[in-house]
């Protein structure tokens, strides 16, 4: 099942009724119908079309004043495409360490290590669990099914608490680590995407731009940041892992991994996932997306793997 109930976007008049706009000035909201540099931040194709709706406005204006404005505006284009190409840096590569197996039939939403051991939360209505798996087989060792009515997703670990979310129940399970027995549930008043504990706090994401901070025992809001790239704000950061002073996300839908900054929402780097493909990580599904970040702080690797993937892939990524 794919999520489908993102934000619309709308986009206001380009020159205000009555008169001509000449500052130049343009309401807009960029509309991210397509994954590409844009859509995760680097306001490209944003900046473009600001420069052609100035260029609509002008030209309703005086001829001498129209020639001087469009030299102008053409200097500035050249100008910030050229910006927009320089801040433009490519995505970079993890390095696969070693492959190991995956349940191809689940449908990974959450994923942590600990102690040696996966713990995974998987999705879908009438299949989603909560799970324990053996690293080096792939084996589960146990698992939790949750009900019916119940979509899975996010997992973290709080001391000795599993905390689950739930796709649009609003309702987030709390489990015993050592016996899997359901002990509590919080309820929330948005969708359950991604969660991950840095040892202080809970981080959420909902699907759309914001990042937010939760208190582990009450699981109250307590501060929120907006996911951004240069500025662009960046939407469906989805299964996440706390590291330090960063969160790892992967963008649903795409093969990126963004390292964020968690107190101010800044991504500060973007590695390429799509290396991974062509080693057996994903079968032919439009279903089967990256989708689970799990991190190793012994070692300072990643574990990577996605829905109905059949391989698990620890890599490291440059720069951490």
């Amino acid at each position: 099942m794919l999520k489908s109930d993102l934000p619309q976007y709308a986009r206001r008049s380009m020159c205000p009724q009555g008169r001509h706009n000449t500052s130049g000035r343009l309401e807009t909201v960029p509309v991210p119908t397509r994954v590409s540099y844009s859509s995760v931040g680097s306001g490209y194709d944003t900046r473009m079309g600001s420069i052609m709706a100035r260029r609509e406005c002008t030209s309703r204006a005086g001829p001498g004043r129209r020639s001087a404005r469009a030299g102008a505006l053409l200097v500035l284009g050249l100008l910030l495409a050229l910006s927009a190409c320089g801040d433009r840096a490519p995505p970079q590569t993890p390095d696969v360490l070693r492959t190991l197996p995956h349940d191809p039939g689940a449908y990974t939403q959450g994923l942590l290590l600990h102690e040696g051991r996966f713990y995974e939360s998987t999705g879908r209505y009438g299949e989603s669990t909560l799970r324990e798996v053996e690293v080096e087989t792939g084996r589960v060792l146990r698992s939790v099914e949750l009900p019916e009515e119940y979509f899975g997703e996010g997992l973290a670990l709080v001391d000795d608490r599993l905390i689950q979310l739930t796709w649009k129940e609003e309702v987030a399970f709390v489990y015993d680590l050592e016996t899997f027995e359901e002990i509590d549930r919080f309820s929330y008043d948005t969708e359950g995407w991604g969660l991950c504990y840095d040892g202080e706090w809970l981080y959420m994401t909902t699907g759309g731009t914001m990042l937010y901070r939760r208190d582990p025992g009450s699981f109250e809001v307590v501060d929120r940041v907006q996911i951004a790239r240069r500025g662009q704000p960046v939407w469906r950061a989805n299964e996440l892992a706390c590291v330090g002073d960063y969160v790892f996300a992967n963008v649903f839908m795409t093969d990126r991994i963004l390292q964020i900054d968690k107190r101010s929402g800044e991504v500060v780097r973007e590695f390429d996932g799509s290396v991974l493909i062509p080693e057996g990580g994903r079968p032919a599904s439009a279903e089967a997306v990256l989708n689970g970040i799990a991190h190793d702080p012994a070692t300072g690797t990643f574990y990577l793997t996605g829905k109905l993937w059949p391989t698990m892939f620890e890599v490291h990524l440059p720069g951490n």
